[in-house]
């Protein structure tokens, strides 16, 4: 888990926070490193064995209302406390009017105070999910993120093997572009990996030759997706006749992406060879596997039974003599 900074809960854009800032803009460097939220209630009343400063506090209808039945000089001597413990901020919900106190500490401690229109359950589930996707591993690749048959699937391999044109050639069959050129990941719960394209070229794909393209409005909104979970990741490497390639699959091989070991596939090219058929193969071969059969390894588990009886009936043949 990462940190971020609190200015960054002021430009959010696509969780809808709303939020503003009240008091305290020197705190805005302050950073938080975890997506858990805290509704300080106990702290306020002296109990603050359990306040975590590296959460957003949220100052809700009770903790605002508790604070406003306490005369100024308790306020303030409770406010202290709360100040003097480090935290990361101090968010109100609902635009509930702020008391002065609770502005001129955060001013004195250098604590951001933001407000938001929201609920604080809203609030709380929106800022959850926000600090979620802004905490996570993340890195970007060069590659391609393709949606096949419900799979992700991550395309690599050096500049100009044919990555984009692969990718193009399984839109027109249809499946669903998710990144080209720049992927985007990042590492979730439960050790996932979920891949994105750039905003800035989001949708749109190279082809030598034909040069910028947009899928999305070549092919229609059914051809792109923002956002896939990484399921896959195959290599695609020139054919090197000097090189011994897995012939059997039953070797399992991972490529490891912010942490996470995720399958790997290499495929050699060479003219001839048609790539996008075996990424489709690839994927439909990975949901067998997820579904309990592994072909390469039920093969290899037949073939041994078979030698294995051979040489059985031979020995018995052998003793029969």
């Amino acid at each position: 888990m990462g940190s971020i900074k609190i200015a960054r809960l002021l430009e959010d854009r696509d969780y809808g926070l709303q939020l503003t800032l009240v008091a305290g803009e020197e705190g805005l460097g302050r950073v938080i490193t975890s997506s858990r939220i805290q509704k300080p209630g106990l702290a306020l009343a002296g109990f603050t064995e359990h306040l975590h400063p590296e959460r957003v506090q949220v100052f809700g209808n009770t903790e605002i209302s508790y604070l406003n039945t306490l005369d100024e000089a308790t306020q303030r001597e409770a406010l202290k406390k709360l100040s003097d413990a480090n935290l990361a901020c101090v968010v109100v919900t609902k635009n509930l009017p702020i008391p002065r106190t609770l502005a001129e500490a955060c001013t004195t401690a250098e604590l951001a105070l933001m407000k938001t229109p929201l609920l604080s359950s809203t609030f709380i589930e929106q800022v959850t999910a926000f600090l979620d996707e802004a905490l996570t591993e993340s890195a970007s690749l060069h590659g391609v993120l393709m949606d096949v048959i419900g799979v992700g699937i991550l395309l690599l391999g050096k500049s100009g093997i044919g990555k984009s044109e692969i990718a193009l050639d399984l839109v027109t069959r249809g499946h669903r572009l998710v990144a080209d050129d720049i992927v985007e990941v990042s590492r979730r719960k439960q050790d996932s990996v979920h891949g994105s394209g750039n905003p800035i070229i989001k949708h749109h794909m190279e082809i030598r030759g034909l040069g910028i393209i947009n899928i999305k409005d070549l092919f229609g909104v059914a051809a792109v997706r923002d956002r896939k979970k990484i399921e896959l990741v195959i290599e695609l490497v020139e054919w090197d006749p000097h090189r011994e390639y897995d012939r059997l699959g039953v070797e399992e091989r991972f490529f490891n992406i912010v942490g996470v070991d995720l399958p790997l596939s290499t495929i050699p090219v060479r003219p001839g060879r048609n790539i996008t058929t075996l990424v489709e193969v690839a994927a439909r071969n990975h949901l067998l596997k997820l579904q309990g059969h592994h072909s390469a390894k039920e093969f290899a588990e037949q073939l041994n039974r078979a030698i294995a009886e051979g040489a059985m009936r031979r020995t018995l043949g052998e003793e029969v003599e």
